[in-house]
């Protein structure tokens, strides 16, 4: 789109709509290309005659099929049509095969005899067509696996179908004369007098069923085939998920027919295993709850009971935990499959459009150089330019962000060609240069390593100019910025401003030093006024939705954070393995990648990776129903984000045996059952149809719809009204919402795409609509993630996650501790906020598609944050034991021994074995243990609280940003220290369970051996709390290893509170005072 290199800026609401110094009206090229008929057996293209028509196999019903998928079916198949199952005629320049007829029409000496060379046409051409026939026909496997050369299995029925035989079992036996008295391409009408008349049946009242399946002599010619069929091409099984149609076999011989993925299950000696496990430990805890509870400890009956419940929760969050982990698999994708089904030599490339969205909101807080690196990576990735649209959303309206923007525009020019010239990884400039390693190696052409540097040059370049708008933004003028032009900057304002476009990249005349193409770069902030709910990132992503469907529109759809850029280029690529799979493709609502992060030091002592989360709970998901949305590195299926329900699979007629009288089968249920059946039929069909949209708009046809087998006949008018309460009052947007494969409207001008793509910004576009409670991303929660793809999973789609070896996206985290705590108050803030709405999964959603062991983990995802209230106070218990001189056990028995050693033993192993099919090492898996902790009495603290006051108070929070810190040295934010209110309960349980330590070894020592053996177990419960924050206790000394100010006071003081409250107690001394003794000295 070519918008004169000018800002867009505009207010739909205000009727203001302002092209800044454009120079010449904008205009939108739409190409469409014209497509020819497609083989409904292999899916190429239906080639034309040397008359120039199309050509056409069968001159019954016109089914269309090429001509090597027509070749293979004559000389090696059934010889007859799919769809009319009628014999194929030869035709001209086709060689003659076994039962052909003479034809006084065709003079074709020259082909009829030629098998050799079959018209110029191989046989492994020719058996491409044949090999994917039961993957794309609608037709039943038996026909074409089972069916002898020449003809089909007769149950004649002589045309007239019965319905009480299944489609699979009717073969319709045609008058030989029948063929040939109807045109080409025109199927024959049954009423055409010229056609002799079908005789009748014998029997008509006969189940034909009982005929069997042909002679002896059929069978033999059948396996005859079926071997050579084997001997020919060697198959293998299509490993695809439940939900899909597996079983197809489909040919080694054509890479590119083959499934373009495969899902790699866990080995069974390292699967079966942790399953038993898992339900050993299941009994373990019943053993030990019923120890527990059957054994109170009588002289600390309150200690008990409070111990008893923590431990019930426990273990009803540890369920929810490792229940959804029962079926963990992997995937591997095969990109050169990828290339031959959809980049064919001397074609357009058929690969689908993907719109590619990043989030920025505070340039300060997020530096606008991580966000050009993560532009960059996008602009540079290995997909056809033509197919990508980067859309950034600068949802603070910074001038800072969009002329940062502006220069990473000018530098993709240099860095695009040079990316792909050498095909160097990663693409984000940024990274590629600092990394330690040796980026010469295999590549020592002189070229290479001049124009490396050349353009190492340009990039300290492009940093300076970048740093430089940085500095000079740190000072805001008081009348405002103003652009080179001198037109005031739209966004001064950054709660009152119109909405802006800009497209950079993309638009005719801009393209690379070496003059191609480059991926359209647009930059979008949506219109802010006071008084309108802007539902923070969730209304500025689904602003991006419906700005990328008045310009570009493409089916797929990649959302990554400013800091997360693509570090392999072929993650598109990795994503369209699973979108484009023709079997398994349909129901797939988003690809979600993993996170990976860089400049987290080699301990990784907060957790900020969470390789337990990405490695063993996401892969255990993908076993299921798929994982969880996260935020970012996530690939969309368009249509799914509109709220559509994932496609049904078709069911196969059942079978019923036809001997039993109706009357058996009346007797076998009541009345009552198949009312209480269809009862329960409606009442699904209601909760269903209670949380969909439009689902059937592929029913929907120039205002017609079908209801109940009648066509009802309603106007476009009315139609359009009905689509625009859903979508908004965009006519180009409703148009593009109704192309299931992405594309660009029709006759639209430039200046309506630029008004309809300024409307679709405004802030009370969304008023009286669906978006944000069904469509695009669902607000009500911080964490709006979480909540868009359960959506998506109650309308029975489901997700894949893909694990390339090359990571597909890096990012930064916040490695300091107090960064850290906020990041998770913040995802438990939103949890709670879907606990508490009608969106939580625990009675949303049923009726659905949604599976029970999926729902288990949404149910965890919102239910963890409640664990802060147990934890905290499980973790107080050992403190109040020392200092009381009590238990929450009593004497332990030999037969306690073993229940507490079973149990911890169990733990143990379950954590070992998720180790090792999870590939995480114990580094990592204990760091997530601690931070577990250190979450749970803080931030998950705090999260409930908040949540508790913006529910049920209205009190609300403010959306705090997580800092995204430039590079100023190796782990410089690691021992940064920042005071939050988060850091009180940790330390508190810290301090406390140290001078329980403390005191509980002085009275061991004052009273004695014997008081040791119940110590040990006080003990060893106060050093489980004091190791799992440990980590929080490193934070707090800092890199000088010394203790902050504020930490040493407040240290002071609660040990000044607990130092009295022992006094108070005195536990040295019997309960009934001193006991005074005559010592029998006179001391007078």
């Amino acid at each position: 789109m070519n918008t004169g290199g000018r800002l867009i800026a505009g207010s739909h609401n205000r009727n203001e709509f302002v092209l800044i110094n454009a120079d010449e009206s904008a205009r939108i090229r739409s190409v469409q290309e014209l497509r020819g008929q497609t083989c409904e057996i292999c899916r190429d293209e239906v080639e034309l005659t040397v008359d120039g028509e199309p050509f056409v196999a069968c001159n019954e019903c016109a089914f269309p099929v090429c001509r090597p998928c027509y070749e293979y079916e004559r000389r090696e198949g059934n010889q007859a049509c799919p769809q009319c199952k009628t014999r194929y005629k030869r035709l001209k320049g086709s060689p003659r095969v076994e039962n052909d007829e003479e034809e006084d029409d065709i003079d074709d000496i020259d082909n009829e005899f030629d098998y050799m060379n079959n018209g110029g046409i191989g046989f492994d051409q020719v058996s491409e067509g044949m090999s994917v026939s039961r993957r794309h026909s609608g037709f039943p496997q038996s026909d074409l696996d089972s069916a002898p050369p020449g003809s089909q299995i007769p149950l004649l029925t002589y045309g007239d179908e019965d319905i009480e035989i299944s489609s699979d079992r009717h073969a319709l036996i045609v008058p030989p004369s029948l063929s040939g008295q109807s045109h080409r391409g025109h199927p024959a009408s049954l009423s055409d007098p010229t056609i002799a008349a079908h005789p009748r049946p014998m029997v008509p009242q006969k189940d034909l069923a009982v005929y069997g399946y042909g002679s002896v002599a059929w069978k033999d010619r059948m396996e005859e085939w079926k071997r050579k069929q084997n001997e020919k091409l060697q198959v293998v099984k299509h490993e695809g998920d439940p939900d899909f149609e597996d079983g197809d076999d489909i040919p080694m011989m054509d890479e590119g027919r083959q499934p373009l993925s495969r899902k790699i299950p866990i080995k069974s000696s390292k699967i079966n295993p942790y399953r038993m496990l898992i339900v050993l430990r299941l009994v373990i805890l019943g053993l030990f709850f019923h120890y527990r509870i059957l054994h109170p400890v009588k002289d600390a009956y309150a200690l008990w009971l409070i111990s008893v419940i923590c431990e019930i929760w426990f273990a009803v969050s540890w369920v929810l935990d490792q229940f959804p982990k029962w079926y963990p698999i992997e995937r591997e994708t095969y990109l050169d499959r990828l290339s031959l089904r959809y980049e064919k030599e001397g074609k357009p490339s058929e690969l689908s459009a993907v719109d590619v969205f990043v989030s920025t909101v505070d340039p300060l807080k997020e530096p606008p150089l991580i966000t050009a690196n993560t532009v960059l990576s996008i602009l540079a990735v290995d997909y056809p330019v033509d197919r990508v649209a980067c859309y950034v959303s600068d949802d603070g309206a910074a001038m800072l962000t969009f002329e940062a923007l502006s220069e990473t525009a000018e530098f993709a020019r240099k860095w695009v060609p040079f990316c792909k010239k050498y095909c160097i990884e990663p693409r984000a400039p940024e990274w590629y240069f600092c990394h330690k390693m040796d980026y010469l190696k295999n590549k020592v052409h002189p070229a290479f390593v001049r124009e490396r540097r050349a353009m190492k040059r340009d990039y300290e370049e492009f940093k300076v100019k970048i740093n430089a708008l940085v500095a000079t933004a740190q000072k805001v003028p008081e009348e405002g910025w103003t652009m080179q032009d001198g037109t005031p900057w739209p966004g001064n304002s950054t709660r009152d401003h119109p909405g802006m476009i800009q497209v950079f990249l993309g638009s005719d005349g801009v393209r690379d030093v070496e003059n191609n193409e480059l991926p359209r770069l647009v930059y979008v902030s949506r219109e802010k006024r006071p008084g309108f709910d802007h539902h923070k990132k969730a209304g500025a992503m689904n602003s991006l939705i419906r700005v990328s469907g008045v310009l570009s529109n493409a089916p797929y759809l990649l959302n990554v954070d400013c800091d997360h850029y693509i570090n392999n280029s072929k993650a598109l690529r990795e994503a369209m393995c699973f979108m484009m799979d023709p079997q398994s493709g349909k129901k797939i609502c988003y690809v979600q990648f993993p996170q990976r992060f860089d400049g987290i030091d080699r301990h990784d002592r907060y957790s900020n990776r969470n390789v337990v989360f990405f490695d063993i709970n996401m892969k255990g998901l993908d076993g299921l129903q798929g994982p969880i949305y996260v935020g970012t590195g996530c690939v969309f299926r368009r249509q799914a984000l509109y709220g559509f329900d994932a496609p049904k699979k078709k069911k196969a007629p059942r079978k019923t045996c036809n001997c039993w009288p109706k009357w058996c089968f009346l007797c076998c249920g009541s009345r009552k059952n198949r009312k209480a059946k269809t009862a329960a039929a409606d009442k699904k069909k209601k909760n269903r149809e209670a949380s969909k949209q439009i689902h059937a708009l592929e029913n929907i046809e120039e205002g017609r719809v079908t209801t109940k087998g009648s066509n009802v006949e309603l106007s476009t008018e009315a139609m359009q009204l009905k689509l625009e309460k859903k979508f908004g009052q965009s006519p180009v947007f409703v148009a593009s919402a109704r192309m299931e494969n992405g594309g660009m409207a029709r006759n639209a001008s430039p200046a309506c795409l630029l008004k309809e793509a300024i409307q679709v910004i405004s802030c009370g576009y969304e008023d009286k609509t669906e978006w944000g409670k069904e469509i695009g991303w669902i607000y009500g929660s911080v964490t709006e993630d979480i909540l868009t793809g359960f959506k998506m999973h109650s309308h029975g789609w489901r997700s894949v996650y893909c694990t390339p070896k090359l990571p597909a996206f890096k990012g930064s985290a916040p490695i300091n501790l107090s960064d850290r705590l906020h990041q998770v108050l913040r995802w438990a803030l939103g949890s709670v906020e879907i606990f508490l709405s009608r969106h939580c999964p625990i009675w949303y959603g049923y009726g659905g598609g949604l599976k029970w062991l999926e729902r288990l983990s949404y149910i965890n995802s919102v239910v963890y944050p409640w664990t802060s209230l147990p934890l905290i106070v499980y973790c107080s218990l050992p403190a109040i034991c020392l200092l009381t001189g009590k238990f929450i056990v009593p004497e332990i028995s030999n037969y306690a021994s073993i229940l507490f050693m079973a149990l911890f033993s169990s733990i143990a192993v379950t954590g070992v074995l998720e180790m090792q099919w999870g590939k995480v090492g114990i580094d990592d898996w204990w760091r997530n243990e601690q931070f577990w902790v250190i979450g749970g009495v803080s931030a998950h603290l705090f999260a409930l609280f908040q949540g508790l006051l913006k529910v049920l108070a209205g009190v609300d929070t403010n959306f705090t940003v997580t800092s995204k810190a430039a590079d100023d040295g190796e782990f410089s934010d690691l021992y940064l220290f920042k005071w939050t209110s988060l850091l009180i309960p940790p330390t508190t349980l810290l301090i406390i369970n140290v001078i329980g330590i403390v005191v509980g070894i002085s009275d061991a020592i004052s009273n004695g051996y014997d008081s040791w053996g119940p110590l040990f177990g006080r003990l060893f419960f106060a050093l489980w709390v004091v190791i799992h924050l440990y980590p929080f206790l490193k934070g707090l000394l800092g890199k000088q290893d010394r203790m902050p100010t504020i930490i040493v006071v407040w240290s002071i003081l609660l040990a000044s509170i607990l130092t009295l409250l022992w006094v108070r107690v005195n536990p040295f001394v019997a309960k009934g005072g001193p006991i005074l003794e005559i010592c029998g000295l006179d001391c007078l």
